[in-house]
């Protein structure tokens, strides 16, 4: 069976990252989507409600798992027998950084290969950290992130 992992912090989940999930389901066995906790960053969504976000979102989509991803990405590939990371890119500026960290992840662990996966044009501009400001200052973000994440956001404000 061909595995990937597709990582990320889905802080929240947006439409851009439905489609790479979407494209990946595609090309693989077999998607674990990797909802990352990362004590750098201070999450809007706690990890129980991005994981409960993403299987919401995703449903009973065919052979897509959504799990708690916690410590290296290439262990965690590892352990679930996965034999690709995928990576979303949205333009040329995203490349350096998913560059850099699929060759140290290639170090670290050479069996698991990365692939770029770039989503529809009109989700090029999307990312979780605009769709956050867009909606702290108040603006409608229903066309940029599935109703159960706007509905989230409501519910977030509410509180």
């Amino acid at each position: 069976m061909r595995r990937a992992i597709y990582p990320g912090s889905f802080d929240p989940v947006t439409n851009g990252h439905l489609d790479v999930i979407d494209r990946a389901r595609k090309l693989f066995d077999e998607v674990i989507v990797g909802v990352a906790h990362n004590d750098q960053k201070q999450p809007l969504f706690s990890l129980e409600e991005r994981l409960e976000l993403l299987r919401t979102t995703i449903g009973e989509a065919d052979h897509v798992q959504v799990a708690p991803l916690d410590g290296l990405l290439v262990d965690f590939a590892v352990q679930q027998n996965a034999i690709a990371v995928v990576r979303g890119l949205r333009a040329v500026s995203d490349f350096e950084f998913e560059f850099q960290m699929a060759l140290m992840n290639r170090k670290l662990e050479a069996r698991v290969e990365t692939i770029f996966l770039m989503p529809k044009e009109e989700y090029t501009y999307l990312s979780s950290r605009i769709v956050k400001e867009i909606a702290r200052l108040g603006g409608d973000i229903s066309a940029f992130v599935p109703p159960r994440v706007a509905e989230a956001f409501r519910e977030k404000r509410e509180q």
